[in-house]
């Protein structure tokens, strides 16, 4: 088959934005995609130029932005969907795919099916952090989602909680995030005792905050202990400033002298990163299917999550991890003790957590869904 991705991002050498969950999932699913002999195009919209290159046997389209006041969201979208067009019948595209997010691809109309993969519309994490979406990001995601061929939801939950949100009648299937476990894979040889890791956008719905408020307790019962933020900065949603400089505000000294921030880093060496601490914390409020999560399991960490909707599709709580309310500051500090001082009795853990993965997440077995699913709209359009 020949499949189009239409994204806002893309892990390559000429993205010059920030990566999340969406980039990292779309590369992943495409490298197993060319590795079972399809082909795979990317289409990444609102770019600076027009730039076409071949990564990997993938060819990616960096489609320029095309502004006209105060209609660029129109001139913008019309520009992008003439484009794709072309190229789907140039190169016959059978499929393409694209994720909700503000719903870009509303309105448009392809010369193929559409399908949307729901990993997260802003009006369902405005919705989780219990924050006001605005009008148009609604109103376009509405849209985008009616106008899709077919809906996939990462997740039970994303898939209901959007259904409930918008109020859609459109049938959404699941098909669960994976990822490579022979790529994420454990190293236990260099753990640095005592140290704590989270990775991922420093942002308040991730619950950075609260990592803060808990580790000031952690490091008053143990000064060994250590933390370390991987991650780019972002603006607080409430305060406008910078989520990174409210968390180094919220900590006390002794935990200021204890923790360390790292920038992004490039996967090889954030693999190293996460291999090397003891327990991994992310306690978010809002997520579809964290890649994160997937990741941090795959590679046998001690991990604490939150226990919130779609927690309970991945993590096993007290045999895969911990699953904790990230507001119980209580109940967070205990689960980062036991498993700092049980080292013994909760090592096991890692292991289930990789087991869940292998069995149930890993790439391999989920990309013939994906293929699977594929034909079966292909043939039904």
């Amino acid at each position: 088959m020949h499949i189009g991705f239409i994204t806002p991002e893309y892990p390559s050498t000429h993205f010059a934005g920030r990566i999340g969950g969406i980039g990292t999932f779309t590369k992943g699913l495409s490298k197993e995609l060319v590795k079972l002999g399809n082909t795979v195009t990317i289409f990444i919209y609102s770019q600076k130029k027009n730039i076409i290159i071949i990564e990997n046997g993938i060819t990616i389209y960096f489609i320029k932005k095309k502004t006209m006041p105060l209609f660029t969201w129109f001139s913008n979208r019309k520009y992008f969907n003439d484009y794709v067009n072309a190229i789907v019948d140039k190169e016959n595209i059978q499929i393409l795919e694209a994720p909700e997010w503000t719903g870009f691809t509303a309105f448009m109309k392809f010369k193929c099916p559409l399908i949307l993969r729901l990993h997260g519309s802003d009006t369902y994490f405005c919705h989780l952090e219990g924050r006001k979406v605005k009008f148009k990001n609604k109103f376009f995601e509405k849209r985008a989602l009616l106008g899709a061929t077919k809906l996939i939801g990462v997740s039970n939950f994303v898939g209901s909680k959007t259904k409930e949100l918008f109020n859609i009648n459109n049938p959404i299937d699941t098909i669960y995030n994976a990822i490579d476990v022979a790529f994420f894979k454990p190293n236990h040889k260099k753990i640095i005792p005592k140290s704590l890791l989270y990775f991922g956008t420093v942002i308040r719905k991730k619950g950075v905050l609260q990592i803060a408020a808990v580790f000031n307790k952690i490091v008053e019962i143990d000064t060994a202990v250590t933390l370390k933020i991987i991650g780019n900065d972002s603006l607080d949603s409430l305060t406008q400033e910078s989520t990174l400089e409210l968390f180094k505000n919220s900590l006390s000294k002794k935990a200021l002298n204890k923790f360390v921030y790292v920038n992004s880093l490039f996967q090889e060496d954030l693999i190293i990163e996460i291999q090397q601490a003891e327990i991994i914390l992310l306690p978010s409020f809002a997520e579809a299917f964290p890649m994160t999560w997937l990741e941090a399991m795959a590679m046998e960490k001690k991990i604490i999550t939150s226990n919130i909707g779609w927690a309970n599709e991945l993590m096993i709580d007290g045999e895969t991890g911990y699953t904790i309310d990230p507001n119980n500051i209580v109940d967070f500090k205990s689960k980062i003790l036991v498993l700092l001082n049980n080292k013994g009795n909760t090592k096991f853990m890692g292991k289930n957590a990789r087991d869940r993965i292998i069995n149930f997440f890993n790439i391999e077995k989920i990309i013939t869904l994906n293929v699977n699913y594929y034909e079966k709209v292909c043939k039904s359009y």
